[in-house]
Protein backbone atom coordinates (compact mmCIF):
# COMPACT_ATOMS: atom_id res chain seq x y z
CA UNK A 1 0.00 0.00 0.00
CA UNK A 2 1.52 3.52 -0.84
CA UNK A 3 2.56 5.73 2.27
CA UNK A 4 0.81 8.74 3.30
CA UNK A 5 1.27 11.64 1.60
CA UNK A 6 3.41 14.21 2.41
CA UNK A 7 1.53 17.65 1.10
CA UNK A 8 -2.08 18.24 2.97
CA UNK A 9 -4.95 16.41 0.71
CA UNK A 10 -6.92 19.44 -1.49
CA UNK A 11 -10.38 17.56 -0.10
CA UNK A 12 -8.77 18.74 3.44
CA UNK A 13 -8.02 21.57 2.95
CA UNK A 14 -11.05 22.62 1.57
CA UNK A 15 -12.85 20.82 4.70
CA UNK A 16 -10.80 23.51 7.38
CA UNK A 17 -11.79 26.20 5.26
CA UNK A 18 -15.22 25.19 5.07
CA UNK A 19 -15.27 25.00 8.84
CA UNK A 20 -13.46 28.43 9.67
CA UNK A 21 -16.00 30.12 7.80
CA UNK A 22 -18.61 28.64 9.29
CA UNK A 23 -17.34 28.99 12.32
CA UNK A 24 -16.54 32.69 11.92
CA UNK A 25 -20.11 33.02 10.97
CA UNK A 26 -21.44 30.98 13.93
CA UNK A 27 -19.36 33.64 16.02
CA UNK A 28 -20.04 36.74 14.50
CA UNK A 29 -24.19 35.75 15.50
CA UNK A 30 -23.41 34.17 18.81
CA UNK A 31 -24.91 31.36 17.84
CA UNK A 32 -22.62 29.26 20.85
CA UNK A 33 -23.64 25.93 22.65
CA UNK A 34 -23.14 27.37 25.92
CA UNK A 35 -24.15 31.04 26.08
CA UNK A 36 -23.21 31.54 29.61
CA UNK A 37 -19.68 30.63 29.27
CA UNK A 38 -19.81 32.81 26.26
CA UNK A 39 -20.46 36.23 27.53
CA UNK A 40 -17.31 36.33 28.89
CA UNK A 41 -14.89 34.36 27.07
CA UNK A 42 -16.45 34.39 23.69
CA UNK A 43 -13.77 36.05 21.57
CA UNK A 44 -11.43 33.18 23.18
CA UNK A 45 -13.57 30.80 21.42
CA UNK A 46 -11.82 31.84 17.50
CA UNK A 47 -8.01 30.25 19.05
CA UNK A 48 -9.85 26.47 19.11
CA UNK A 49 -11.53 27.26 15.88
CA UNK A 50 -8.50 28.46 14.53
CA UNK A 51 -6.43 25.25 15.91
CA UNK A 52 -9.45 22.13 15.00
CA UNK A 53 -8.68 23.72 11.36
CA UNK A 54 -5.31 23.56 11.67
CA UNK A 55 -5.81 19.91 12.57
CA UNK A 56 -8.09 19.30 9.68
CA UNK A 57 -5.48 20.31 7.26
CA UNK A 58 -3.19 17.56 8.98
CA UNK A 59 -5.71 15.11 9.04
CA UNK A 60 -4.09 12.78 6.95
CA UNK A 61 -0.39 13.90 6.91
CA UNK A 62 0.30 14.16 10.59
CA UNK A 63 -1.40 11.62 12.78
CA UNK A 64 -1.39 11.21 15.83
CA UNK A 65 -0.24 14.60 16.34
CA UNK A 66 -3.67 16.15 14.65
CA UNK A 67 -5.56 14.44 17.04
CA UNK A 68 -3.88 15.69 20.11
CA UNK A 69 -3.84 19.36 18.68
CA UNK A 70 -7.66 18.40 18.25
CA UNK A 71 -8.16 17.12 22.11
CA UNK A 72 -6.51 20.41 23.44
CA UNK A 73 -8.51 22.57 21.07
CA UNK A 74 -11.52 20.28 21.76
CA UNK A 75 -11.28 21.09 25.59
CA UNK A 76 -10.79 24.51 25.08
CA UNK A 77 -14.02 25.05 22.68
CA UNK A 78 -15.45 23.45 26.26
CA UNK A 79 -14.65 26.48 27.87
CA UNK A 80 -15.17 28.89 25.77
CA UNK A 81 -18.76 28.57 25.10
CA UNK A 82 -18.02 25.84 22.24
CA UNK A 83 -18.97 26.18 18.72
CA UNK A 84 -20.79 24.08 17.02
CA UNK A 85 -18.57 23.78 13.96
CA UNK A 86 -15.50 23.05 16.03
CA UNK A 87 -17.37 19.92 17.61
CA UNK A 88 -18.24 18.44 13.91
CA UNK A 89 -14.61 18.94 12.98
CA UNK A 90 -13.27 17.25 16.24
CA UNK A 91 -15.47 13.98 15.61
CA UNK A 92 -14.25 13.93 11.97
CA UNK A 93 -10.63 13.72 12.96
CA UNK A 94 -11.83 10.97 15.71
CA UNK A 95 -12.65 9.50 12.52
CA UNK A 96 -9.48 10.64 10.53
CA UNK A 97 -6.83 9.15 13.23
CA UNK A 98 -8.05 6.28 12.89
CA UNK A 99 -8.82 5.98 9.05
CA UNK A 100 -5.53 7.42 7.94
CA UNK A 101 -2.74 7.02 10.93
CA UNK A 102 -0.42 4.46 11.09
CA UNK A 103 -1.50 0.69 11.95
CA UNK A 104 -0.56 1.44 15.99
CA UNK A 105 -2.98 4.64 16.11
CA UNK A 106 -5.52 2.84 14.54
CA UNK A 107 -5.46 0.22 17.11
CA UNK A 108 -4.66 2.20 20.05
CA UNK A 109 -6.96 5.08 19.78
CA UNK A 110 -10.72 3.34 20.11
CA UNK A 111 -9.66 1.91 23.54
CA UNK A 112 -7.95 5.30 24.68
CA UNK A 113 -11.37 7.05 24.42
CA UNK A 114 -13.12 4.38 25.99
CA UNK A 115 -11.17 4.49 28.68
CA UNK A 116 -11.42 8.70 28.47
CA UNK A 117 -15.20 8.75 28.02
CA UNK A 118 -15.17 6.26 31.35
CA UNK A 119 -12.90 8.81 32.74
CA UNK A 120 -14.75 11.43 32.34
CA UNK A 121 -18.20 10.30 33.65
CA UNK A 122 -17.01 9.58 36.59
CA UNK A 123 -15.11 12.51 36.98
CA UNK A 124 -18.69 14.54 35.82
CA UNK A 125 -20.07 12.36 38.66
CA UNK A 126 -17.90 13.20 41.24
CA UNK A 127 -17.99 16.92 40.60
CA UNK A 128 -22.23 17.85 39.59
CA UNK A 129 -23.26 14.57 41.70
CA UNK A 130 -25.91 14.97 39.37
CA UNK A 131 -27.80 12.25 36.49
CA UNK A 132 -27.16 14.78 33.89
CA UNK A 133 -23.56 14.05 34.19
CA UNK A 134 -24.73 10.10 32.63
CA UNK A 135 -26.02 12.21 29.52
CA UNK A 136 -23.19 14.05 29.17
CA UNK A 137 -20.71 11.31 29.36
CA UNK A 138 -22.67 9.56 26.70
CA UNK A 139 -22.10 12.60 24.34
CA UNK A 140 -18.24 12.36 24.96
CA UNK A 141 -18.17 8.86 24.03
CA UNK A 142 -20.63 9.15 20.89
CA UNK A 143 -18.60 11.97 19.77
CA UNK A 144 -15.11 10.32 20.24
CA UNK A 145 -15.93 6.25 20.68
CA UNK A 146 -18.40 6.33 17.83
CA UNK A 147 -16.23 8.32 15.60
CA UNK A 148 -12.86 6.00 15.84
CA UNK A 149 -15.15 2.63 15.76
CA UNK A 150 -16.73 4.28 12.23
CA UNK A 151 -13.43 5.07 11.05
CA UNK A 152 -11.81 1.24 12.32
CA UNK A 153 -14.51 -0.56 10.49
CA UNK A 154 -13.87 2.09 6.77
CA UNK A 155 -10.04 0.92 7.26
CA UNK A 156 -10.77 -2.33 7.95
CA UNK A 157 -12.92 -2.33 4.63
CA UNK A 158 -10.38 -0.80 2.68
CA UNK A 159 -7.58 -2.75 3.40
CA UNK A 160 -9.64 -5.69 2.42
CA UNK A 161 -10.25 -4.10 -0.72
CA UNK A 162 -6.86 -3.43 -0.84
CA UNK A 163 -6.12 -6.89 -0.13
CA UNK A 164 -8.32 -8.38 -2.82
CA UNK A 165 -6.86 -6.00 -5.51
CA UNK A 166 -3.36 -7.49 -4.58
CA UNK A 167 -4.68 -10.82 -4.33
CA UNK A 168 -6.59 -10.44 -8.13
CA UNK A 169 -3.19 -9.06 -9.08
CA UNK A 170 -1.07 -11.67 -8.01
CA UNK A 171 -3.71 -14.51 -9.81
CA UNK A 172 -3.74 -12.65 -12.93
CA UNK A 173 0.66 -12.63 -12.61
CA UNK A 174 0.63 -16.45 -11.99
CA UNK A 175 -2.22 -16.88 -14.83
CA UNK A 176 0.35 -15.26 -17.28
CA UNK A 177 3.18 -17.69 -15.95
CA UNK A 178 1.13 -20.46 -16.04
CA UNK A 179 0.03 -19.33 -19.62
CA UNK A 180 3.92 -18.65 -20.71
CA UNK A 181 5.08 -22.03 -19.57
CA UNK A 182 1.64 -23.89 -21.55
CA UNK A 183 3.02 -22.07 -24.52
CA UNK A 184 6.78 -22.95 -23.68
CA UNK A 185 6.37 -26.33 -23.34
CA UNK A 186 3.60 -26.85 -26.61
CA UNK A 187 6.28 -25.38 -28.68
CA UNK A 188 8.61 -27.95 -27.19
CA UNK A 189 6.18 -30.97 -27.86
CA UNK A 190 5.91 -29.28 -31.53
CA UNK A 191 9.48 -28.87 -31.70
CA UNK A 192 10.14 -32.47 -30.75
CA UNK A 193 7.31 -33.85 -33.26
CA UNK A 194 8.38 -31.70 -35.93
CA UNK A 195 12.29 -33.04 -35.81
CA UNK A 196 11.18 -37.06 -35.48
CA UNK A 197 8.71 -36.72 -37.97
CA UNK A 198 10.81 -34.89 -40.71
CA UNK A 199 14.62 -34.94 -39.50
CA UNK A 200 14.80 -38.72 -39.77
CA UNK A 201 13.38 -38.66 -43.37
CA UNK A 202 15.11 -35.94 -44.28
CA UNK A 203 18.36 -37.76 -43.29
CA UNK A 204 17.43 -41.05 -45.14
CA UNK A 205 17.03 -38.90 -48.12
CA UNK A 206 19.99 -36.83 -47.75
CA UNK A 207 22.14 -40.56 -47.08
CA UNK A 208 20.84 -42.21 -50.13
CA UNK A 209 21.07 -38.82 -52.04
CA UNK A 210 24.69 -38.77 -51.66
CA UNK A 211 25.14 -42.20 -52.46
CA UNK A 212 22.99 -42.23 -55.63
CA UNK A 213 25.13 -39.17 -56.37
CA UNK A 214 28.72 -41.09 -55.65
CA UNK A 215 27.94 -44.10 -57.48
CA UNK A 216 27.46 -45.27 -60.62
CA UNK A 217 25.65 -48.22 -60.69
CA UNK A 218 22.40 -48.35 -62.10
CA UNK A 219 21.23 -50.72 -59.32
CA UNK A 220 22.04 -49.03 -56.55
CA UNK A 221 20.65 -45.78 -57.85
CA UNK A 222 17.70 -47.21 -58.33
CA UNK A 223 17.57 -48.76 -54.94
CA UNK A 224 18.28 -45.36 -53.42
CA UNK A 225 15.86 -43.96 -55.19
CA UNK A 226 13.16 -45.89 -54.31
CA UNK A 227 13.97 -45.22 -50.49
CA UNK A 228 14.10 -41.47 -51.21
CA UNK A 229 10.45 -41.79 -52.82
CA UNK A 230 9.26 -43.84 -49.72
CA UNK A 231 10.67 -41.25 -47.13
CA UNK A 232 9.59 -38.27 -48.93
CA UNK A 233 6.21 -39.68 -49.38
CA UNK A 234 5.80 -40.65 -45.60
CA UNK A 235 7.13 -37.52 -44.37
CA UNK A 236 4.29 -35.98 -46.26
CA UNK A 237 2.20 -37.94 -44.94
CA UNK A 238 3.15 -36.79 -41.09
CA UNK A 239 3.41 -33.65 -41.78
CA UNK A 240 0.05 -33.34 -43.10
CA UNK A 241 -1.50 -35.36 -39.80
CA UNK A 242 0.62 -32.16 -37.96
CA UNK A 243 -0.64 -29.62 -39.87
CA UNK A 244 -4.26 -30.52 -39.21
CA UNK A 245 -3.68 -31.08 -35.64
CA UNK A 246 -2.26 -27.90 -35.56
CA UNK A 247 -5.17 -26.09 -37.01
CA UNK A 248 -8.43 -27.45 -35.69
CA UNK A 249 -7.19 -30.09 -33.68
CA UNK A 250 -7.40 -32.95 -36.09
CA UNK A 251 -5.49 -34.40 -39.08
CA UNK A 252 -6.63 -33.51 -42.55
CA UNK A 253 -5.85 -37.34 -43.00
CA UNK A 254 -6.37 -39.68 -40.74
CA UNK A 255 -3.32 -41.43 -39.75
CA UNK A 256 -2.60 -43.93 -36.91
CA UNK A 257 -0.21 -43.01 -34.21
CA UNK A 258 2.58 -44.57 -34.52
CA UNK A 259 3.87 -47.54 -32.22
CA UNK A 260 5.70 -50.38 -31.46
CA UNK A 261 4.03 -52.79 -33.76
CA UNK A 262 6.25 -51.22 -36.51
CA UNK A 263 9.26 -51.89 -34.98
CA UNK A 264 10.14 -54.18 -37.75
CA UNK A 265 9.67 -51.74 -40.67
CA UNK A 266 12.04 -49.24 -38.60
CA UNK A 267 14.81 -51.80 -38.42
CA UNK A 268 14.29 -52.56 -41.97
CA UNK A 269 14.52 -48.93 -43.27
CA UNK A 270 17.49 -48.34 -40.73
CA UNK A 271 19.20 -51.45 -42.59
CA UNK A 272 18.94 -49.89 -46.25
CA UNK A 273 19.69 -46.74 -45.26
CA UNK A 274 22.76 -47.97 -43.11
CA UNK A 275 23.66 -51.50 -46.33
CA UNK A 276 26.19 -48.68 -48.00
CA UNK A 277 28.39 -47.94 -44.50
CA UNK A 278 28.33 -51.49 -43.91
CA UNK A 279 25.78 -51.35 -40.92
CA UNK A 280 23.57 -54.29 -40.17
CA UNK A 281 20.50 -54.24 -37.50
CA UNK A 282 18.35 -56.44 -35.82
CA UNK A 283 15.69 -56.19 -32.87
CA UNK A 284 14.79 -58.74 -30.47
CA UNK A 285 10.90 -57.73 -28.59
CA UNK A 286 11.21 -59.32 -25.11
CA UNK A 287 7.47 -58.19 -24.56
CA UNK A 288 5.18 -60.97 -23.49
CA UNK A 289 2.05 -59.28 -25.33
CA UNK A 290 1.01 -57.01 -22.49
CA UNK A 291 -0.67 -53.98 -24.22
CA UNK A 292 1.23 -50.34 -23.51
CA UNK A 293 -0.81 -47.13 -22.96
CA UNK A 294 -0.66 -45.06 -25.87
CA UNK A 295 1.94 -42.25 -24.49
CA UNK A 296 4.41 -45.01 -23.66
CA UNK A 297 3.85 -46.79 -27.05
CA UNK A 298 4.42 -43.19 -28.76
CA UNK A 299 7.60 -42.22 -26.61
CA UNK A 300 9.71 -45.73 -26.94
CA UNK A 301 8.82 -45.73 -30.61
CA UNK A 302 10.14 -41.78 -31.53
CA UNK A 303 13.26 -42.82 -29.20
CA UNK A 304 13.82 -46.09 -31.38
CA UNK A 305 13.75 -44.24 -34.64
CA UNK A 306 16.01 -41.56 -33.32
CA UNK A 307 18.05 -43.68 -32.18
CA UNK A 308 18.22 -45.64 -35.48
CA UNK A 309 18.72 -42.56 -37.27
CA UNK A 310 21.64 -41.63 -35.31
CA UNK A 311 23.24 -44.84 -36.07
CA UNK A 312 22.98 -44.46 -39.77
CA UNK A 313 24.33 -41.13 -39.84
CA UNK A 314 27.27 -41.29 -36.81
CA UNK A 315 27.41 -45.06 -36.31
CA UNK A 316 30.63 -47.58 -37.38
CA UNK A 317 30.60 -50.53 -40.02
CA UNK A 318 29.00 -53.37 -37.73
CA UNK A 319 26.27 -54.84 -36.11
CA UNK A 320 23.63 -52.23 -34.46
CA UNK A 321 20.60 -53.90 -32.21
CA UNK A 322 17.25 -52.83 -30.58
CA UNK A 323 16.23 -54.53 -27.25
CA UNK A 324 13.13 -54.22 -26.00
CA UNK A 325 12.23 -55.74 -22.52
CA UNK A 326 9.59 -55.23 -20.12
CA UNK A 327 10.26 -55.59 -16.35
CA UNK A 328 8.63 -54.43 -12.94
CA UNK A 329 5.56 -52.79 -15.21
CA UNK A 330 8.45 -50.63 -17.08
CA UNK A 331 10.06 -50.90 -20.66
CA UNK A 332 13.45 -51.07 -21.04
CA UNK A 333 15.06 -49.89 -24.21
CA UNK A 334 18.34 -50.47 -25.29
CA UNK A 335 19.65 -49.30 -28.86
CA UNK A 336 23.84 -50.55 -29.29
CA UNK A 337 25.93 -49.41 -32.45
CA UNK A 338 29.32 -49.41 -33.13
CA UNK A 339 30.99 -46.51 -32.32
CA UNK A 340 34.13 -44.52 -34.01
CA UNK A 341 35.64 -40.88 -33.42
CA UNK A 342 34.79 -39.57 -37.23
CA UNK A 343 35.92 -35.80 -38.27
CA UNK A 344 32.35 -35.27 -40.10
CA UNK A 345 29.06 -37.38 -39.66
CA UNK A 346 27.57 -38.91 -42.76
CA UNK A 347 24.66 -36.44 -42.18
CA UNK A 348 24.77 -33.31 -40.18
CA UNK A 349 23.17 -32.96 -36.78
CA UNK A 350 22.33 -30.53 -34.23
CA UNK A 351 21.73 -32.69 -30.64
CA UNK A 352 18.24 -31.75 -30.84
CA UNK A 353 17.67 -35.62 -30.94
CA UNK A 354 19.02 -36.19 -28.07
CA UNK A 355 17.64 -33.75 -25.70
CA UNK A 356 14.32 -34.50 -27.40
CA UNK A 357 14.81 -38.18 -26.70
CA UNK A 358 15.49 -36.85 -23.20
CA UNK A 359 12.23 -35.02 -23.13
CA UNK A 360 10.06 -37.96 -24.04
CA UNK A 361 11.19 -39.98 -21.14
CA UNK A 362 10.93 -37.21 -18.23
CA UNK A 363 7.45 -36.57 -19.25
CA UNK A 364 6.14 -40.03 -18.64
CA UNK A 365 8.59 -40.26 -15.22
CA UNK A 366 11.24 -42.57 -16.81
CA UNK A 367 14.90 -41.95 -17.59
CA UNK A 368 16.73 -42.03 -20.69
CA UNK A 369 21.03 -42.35 -20.88
CA UNK A 370 23.00 -41.62 -24.23
CA UNK A 371 26.76 -41.70 -24.45
CA UNK A 372 30.06 -44.17 -25.56
CA UNK A 373 31.05 -47.07 -23.88
CA UNK A 374 34.41 -48.25 -25.41
CA UNK A 375 33.76 -48.81 -29.40
CA UNK A 376 29.54 -49.42 -28.90
CA UNK A 377 26.91 -46.24 -28.48
CA UNK A 378 24.62 -47.00 -25.93
CA UNK A 379 21.55 -45.57 -25.86
CA UNK A 380 18.92 -46.86 -22.67
CA UNK A 381 16.02 -45.91 -21.70
CA UNK A 382 13.35 -46.53 -18.96
CA UNK A 383 9.87 -45.98 -19.35
CA UNK A 384 7.28 -46.56 -16.26
CA UNK A 385 3.87 -47.73 -17.46
CA UNK A 386 1.81 -45.77 -14.65
CA UNK A 387 4.37 -42.84 -14.68
CA UNK A 388 3.77 -40.57 -11.15
CA UNK A 389 3.49 -36.88 -11.63
CA UNK A 390 4.86 -35.33 -14.52
CA UNK A 391 8.19 -34.67 -14.05
CA UNK A 392 10.14 -31.53 -15.48
CA UNK A 393 11.74 -31.25 -19.08
CA UNK A 394 15.26 -31.01 -19.02
CA UNK A 395 16.57 -27.62 -19.36
CA UNK A 396 16.97 -26.43 -22.49
CA UNK A 397 20.42 -24.18 -21.69
CA UNK A 398 22.01 -27.17 -20.13
CA UNK A 399 24.60 -28.17 -22.14
CA UNK A 400 24.28 -32.28 -23.28
CA UNK A 401 26.18 -34.57 -21.48
CA UNK A 402 27.79 -36.04 -24.31
CA UNK A 403 26.63 -36.03 -28.09
CA UNK A 404 28.12 -37.77 -30.91
CA UNK A 405 30.57 -36.10 -33.16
Amino acid sequence: MPGPPHRPHRTDALIAATGLAAGLVMWSLDLYSSPSLAQDRGDWALLPLAAMCTAELLRRVWQPGALLLACAAFAADQATGSLLVTVAMFTDLCYAAVMYGPPRVARVVPPAFIAVSIASTALLLALLRDAQALLLGAMMGLLTVGSAFTGLITRAHRDAAAAERLRAEQTRLLAEIDRTQAVTAERSRMARELHDVVANHLSAIALHSTAALSLREPETTQRALRVIRENSTQGLTEMRRLIGLLRDGSPETPAPTPSLDGLGALVTQAGEAGAARGLRFTADDRRTGTPLPAPVELAAYRIVQESLANAVKHGAPGHAAVLLDLRDDTLHIDVTSPYSERPTPAAPGTGSGLTGMRERAALLGGDLTAGPDGGVWHVRAALPLEPPDPAPLPSQHQPERTARP
